[in-house]
């Protein structure tokens, strides 16, 4: 039950120290596997504290709150819990504080959230929940030490490159952020956690404004540097997106001719992420020196940085033992002695844009001095950089666990994967976007017809995004903009992610490759979209199941849980449970046959949830008892989430023939 300060504190002046973010899974089976995962990390790895992060409006506060038990009381890691303030109301902030003392966490990172919706738009609960209203994090500081002193050890962020919101939305500017991070800091913060950063000269200059502000007011506070290892190309430019973040032009140019080559692109990004931390050691710092990695709950980049960096503490007997016990007698394949880090996605919310396909998994162990790999019960009584490193190849029992789930590849990824939902890993239903910008982006609807005419735009380019995309469409989708239309104009079928057939294209096609070189990729043509019941169970369903074309496709079908039409909450498939349908697939010399994207019924279950809590998210922008609230509440209510497979993907245009002519 330590404060995070008083470990940090206890190291030597000149000692260094590492942190991990975790998030919440969104299915019981990435919860599980991401407790092994944790289990593995915490003996292996050993950091400082770990961190776990806190969905909008508190959406995912019992998996949140359950995961920081697991690592405070099972794992005995020092925890930090998240915890956001805005659009939540003061019961849950009070639930979820006695709730972190109850299980013995004394660390709370302090922050906003998502942008506050305006007074007239707020529930009913939030309404009547008391005086008490969060706007800002240092409201929630301010709480959190008038009601429970000194017990919580406060963190907060910090933006090296300023934070972008609509009360500066443009010039982003960390000089115009400092008066309120001394605000925060007064009101009891203990120390700073920034955002991820890929421009190091932008941190460095943060460091100096803030230790030099008024006379240096912050002089002494531990600032600690927050850093996303790459995992992916498309990972990388939405996460930067998302948090405003710059991508410095000589990291983008390492990246950009390798990025539809996953393993390529994991492997300079490991070098790059290596090379910050390097360029950070050297540079004064105000004691112990501190790196807080988002994992996005993967293991294999941050093993490898941490292990380059010579971040790990020493190892200890109990440590070895426990991984020694854990590595098996299995043959070990030599290489060449060079340091090849393999492909690991991350997750990011599906949209209209096509699902993102990744590379393959090929598990291999790296020789620490170059000489060909030893039998892995030789290596055990090195350091335990060795043994990290023979995990995270796949060395073992643990190495096994280590690489299974390599390839999530978001919500289309396997569901027992711990890295099973939001790339950003604060999951919930959230726009990411305030309301005003929100209704400024789509406007009032007030009728059936708006929200087709949203859709169609987004379609046709002329929209950038929708509540459920972050994002225009790619090249690919572009192939089947006329079919994705005709839904929309004559069906009235709102889709919100898809993919065309691809049959056998190189694996270096401009438009559909992805890779290494010299392989093959196949995909089946898939959909998924909103329709109205009534359509759903006189026309689409009918004939989905009729023996026409029964044979040629998978469904998967649910009604909006949020909805009181919906009483029963029934899901329907053509298929059994346990059925996994591979959508996508690459075939690459010297290695096995990878599917990355697949649809099967657990992970259909998660995203129904979130698909019609972001469609109640975009409800909230607008005043209760307006028109548009109305529409888009009615149709929500009226709505079923389909997900349809044809499984001839040879046939280009099949799927589209059956949806069309139902």
């Amino acid at each position: 039950m330590e404060k995070i300060t008083h470990k940090i504190a206890a190291l030597p002046a000149d000692g260094t120290y590492f942190s991990l973010e975790f998030f919440p899974p969104k299915t019981d089976m990435g919860t599980s596997n991401l407790q092994a995962r944790l289990s593995r990390m915490s003996r292996a790895l050993r950091p400082l504290f770990v961190t776990v992060t806190w969905g909008a409006g508190g959406s995912t506060s019992s998996r949140s709150l359950e995961l920081a038990e697991i690592c405070q009381r099972q794992l005995g890691l020092t925890t930090c819990l998240h915890l956001t303030c805005t659009n939540t109301s003061k019961r849950v902030v009070d639930e979820t504080l006695q709730a972190a003392k109850d299980i013995g966490v004394r660390n709370i990172l302090a922050l906003r959230g998502d942008p506050p919706r305006e007074h007239e738009y707020r529930s009913e609960e939030q309404e009547m929940d008391g005086a008490e209203k969060f706007v800002w994090a240092v409201d929630l500081v301010r709480y959190i030490r008038r009601i429970h002193g000194d017990y919580f050890c406060i963190g907060v962020a910090g933006y090296p490159e300023g934070h972008s919101d609509e009360s500066c939305p443009v010039n982003q500017n960390p000089v115009h952020d400092l008066p309120y991070l001394i605000e925060k800091v007064q009101a009891g913060a203990d120390f700073i956690m920034t955002q991820l950063f890929y421009d190091v000269d932008a941190y460095l200059s943060y460091v100096h404004l803030v230790r030099n502000y008024r006379e240096g007011v912050l002089g002494t506070i531990p600032i600690i540097p927050g850093l996303m290892p790459i995992q992916n190309y498309q990972i990388l430019k939405r996460t930067t997106k998302l948090s405003h973040a710059k991508l410095p032009d000589r990291i983008l140019r390492r990246l950009e001719g390798i990025k539809g080559d996953d393993e390529e692109v994991k492997r300079v990004g490991v070098d790059v992420m290596s090379e910050i931390v390097e360029e950070l050691k050297q540079v004064t710092v105000t004691g112990p020196r501190g790196y807080h990695f988002y994992t996005l709950n993967l293991e294999k980049a941050v093993s490898f940085i941490l292990e380059r960096c010579h971040l790990i503490p020493s190892s200890t007997p109990d440590t070895n033992e426990y991984i020694s016990s854990s590595i098996d007698d299995t043959e070990v394949p030599s290489t060449n002695g060079e340091h090849v880090t393999h492909s690991v996605t991350g997750v990011s919310r599906p949209s209209q844009v096509s699902v993102r396909r990744l590379s393959s998994p090929h598990n291999h162990v790296i020789p620490l001095d170059g000489s060909p790999a030893r039998h892995p019960a030789a290596q055990l009584d090195a350091s335990s950089r060795a043994i990290t490193l023979a995990i995270s190849h796949g060395v073992g029992s643990l190495g096994r666990e280590a690489t299974w789930d390599d390839y999530p590849n978001g919500r289309f990824g396997d569901a027992r994967s711990p890295a099973f939902g939001e790339i950003d890993g604060y999951g919930g239903p959230s726009l990411h976007q305030s309301p005003s910008t929100a209704r400024e982006k789509w406007g009032s609807p007030e009728s059936r017809a708006d929200i087709s005419e949203l859709f169609k735009r987004h379609v046709m380019g002329s929209l950038d995004q929708l509540p459920w995309s972050e994002g225009g469409l790619n090249e690919e989708t572009r192939v089947i903009e006329h079919e994705l239309c005709r839904l929309i104009e004559e069906r009235g079928w709102w889709s919100v992610a898809s993919q065309p057939a691809v049959d056998g294209v190189s694996s270096d096609d401009p438009i559909f490759g992805w890779g290494p070189k010299g392989g093959f990729v196949f995909q089946k043509a898939f959909v998924e979209f909103f329709i109205p019941e009534e359509d759903w169970k006189t026309i689409l369903r009918p004939y989905l199941s009729s023996p026409v074309v029964a044979a040629d496709v998978s469904w998967y079908a649910a009604p909006c849980p949020l909805s009181i039409v919906n009483e029963d909450n029934s899901f329907e498939s053509s298929d059994a449970a346990s059925a996994v349908n591979s959508v996508t697939w690459g075939v690459f010399p010297g290695k096995e046959i990878v599917t990355p994207t697949i649809v099967e019924e657990v992970s259909f279950r998660a995203w129904v949830d979130e698909a019609f809590g972001i469609w109640a998210e975009w409800e909230r922008c607008y005043a209760p008892e307006s028109r548009s609230r109305h529409t888009l509440q009615e149709e929500r209510g009226k709505c079923w989430l389909v997900n349809v497979i044809c499984h001839d993907f040879r046939q280009k245009n099949r799927l589209w023939e059956i949806l069309l002519s139902a």
